[in-house]
């Protein structure tokens, strides 16, 4: 008798747990107080899949002196939502995703028809008080140069020449949009690399050679417009140059699809391969300055190339250098890296860029026709 009493109370005990456990799965199903539980597991699961340098696929190996805050064979989505967390590449993405936005913001712009009064703006602010003294000094070496002369005063001469041009049909735009398509295609694409080539080891590779290919495309497209401008009324010259860039910026784009050339130890290859093709404006610059001598708005157009090239020069080094994170293993995991420096100077160097063509445009566009 009583082991019938107790068996029927084991088996309502059975019952109860069962339907205890069924109302609080039901519970946490339906947004009660398991959300929070599950907000929680999902976030230590986001980051515990952070690994440390020697816990990486060797794909993924690519610098040893960051040690730890790698994303490793994520999940796509998961890849594309940590663009909005904290790991060793956020920064990269940044900084790149920011620069892409600089330059969709100019191209909004210039489809509005404010390219005149940005470079009309820049050409005055180049040719004030302190450009004045400047550009006397570089072009006044004993020749019959006079400091009066209009020349100083480029946003008057512009004017005046506007006027005698009225009617006239306006330059052409076209070389400007490329430079600004080459730039986003770059930034937008290692943006891109930056985020998703943790996924797997096709996707590394896809996305490292699509940014070197971005790359080479931002390189070559920055000469169109400066070159379509500055040679305008030499087009001989223009043909040579846009063509020779051309040739050398596919070569280089097939040379660097080449998976192999994805590798870490070519990283200072790929670095040279960049440097070559961005100083071969040197040869233009200079044929510039010499048909265009008197002109302080070329002056400064060159200036600013200069000034180009050196923070391209910079950002290499880091690049390649691996500096500051060489000198302090694992301090600069996060911040402060040498990619994150790259990145930094190819942004400012591409704006500098920008600032010397739309003075170069301005000048065109007042000048006289050929």
């Amino acid at each position: 008798m009583s082991g019938g009493v107790r068996r029927k109370t084991n088996a309502a005990a059975m019952v109860e747990e069962e339907e205890e456990e069924v109302i609080t799965t039901s519970f946490s199903c339906c947004g009660g107080g398991g959300g929070g539980d599950r907000r929680r597991k999902e976030k230590e699961r986001f980051e515990r899949r952070l690994v440390k340098f020697k816990d990486l696929p060797e794909f993924l190996k690519d610098n040893e002196f960051i040690l730890d805050h790698y994303r490793s064979e994520w999940p796509l989505r998961d890849a594309l939502w940590s663009v909005f967390s904290w790991h060793n590449e956020t920064l990269n993405i940044w900084t790149h995703l920011g620069g892409f936005l600089i330059f969709a913001g100019l191209t909004v712009m210039s489809c509005l028809g404010k390219l005149d009064e940005i470079g009309g703006f820049l050409t005055d602010l180049s040719s004030g008080q302190a450009s004045g003294p400047l550009m006397a000094l570089i072009m006044n070496n004993g020749s019959d140069f006079n400091v009066s002369d209009n020349s100083l005063v480029p946003d008057q001469h512009l004017r005046r020449m506007s006027e005698l041009e009225a009617g006239s049909e306006p330059i052409a735009q076209w070389p400007w949009f490329v430079y600004l398509a080459g730039a986003m295609t770059c930034l937008i694409c290692s943006s891109l690399s930056h985020l998703l080539a943790c996924h797997s080891k096709t996707f590394n590779l896809f996305f490292w050679r699509l940014d070197y290919a971005g790359i080479s495309i931002m390189i070559v497209s920055s000469f169109y417009a400066p070159i379509y401008y500055i040679f305008h009324c030499n087009p001989i010259s223009r043909f040579v140059y846009l063509t020779t860039i051309t040739i050398v910026g596919v070569m280089a784009i097939i040379t660097l699809l080449s998976p192999q050339l994805s590798a870490p130890e070519y990283r200072r290859f790929r670095a040279t391969l960049f440097l070559v093709m961005g100083f071969s404006g040197i040869v233009p610059a200079v044929h510039a300055v010499s048909i265009h001598w008197g002109h302080p708005h070329v002056f400064i157009s060159v200036l600013l190339e200069v000034i180009m090239a050196v923070l391209y020069a910079a950002g290499a080094g880091f690049y390649v250098g691996r500096v500051p994170e060489r000198w302090w293993p694992g301090a600069f995991d996060i911040a402060g890296q040498s990619h994150q420096i790259f990145h930094v100077f190819v942004v400012m160097a591409a704006v500098a860029h920008s600032l010397a063509t739309l003075i170069i445009m301005h000048f065109r566009q007042g000048t006289p026709s050929c």
